[in-house]
């Protein structure tokens, strides 16, 4: 295991930060850059991690996303399934 004084990484500057922060509210370019960031060769390795946290957090608020929406679906449509129909039978 490499320690920091035999590797040392440098330091991420603030202008570095708000460029790739900058980066990261443009739609669709975002995630292709959190891929290059986080897979791609010469990266500073603070970054990596860091986008690779951020892929990992968006991949659990995806799948988090389709089993709310599945489950509330589900639930919306037995509640209008089960319901009574106002077509056939209004009540003024």
């Amino acid at each position: 295991m490499e320690t920091p004084e035999n590797n040392p990484t440098p330091v991420i500057t603030v202008a570095d930060w708000m460029i790739t922060l900058l980066i990261r509210a443009i739609p669709l370019v975002n995630i292709i850059m959190l891929f290059v960031w986080a897979f791609g060769r010469g990266n500073n390795p603070n970054k990596a991690n860091w986008a690779k946290a951020v892929l990992i957090w968006l991949a659990i608020g995806s799948v988090l996303a389709v089993i709310i929406v599945v489950i509330f679906g589900a639930a919306l449509m037995g509640l209008l399934e089960s319901g009574p129909d106002f077509i056939d039978s209004p009540r003024y």
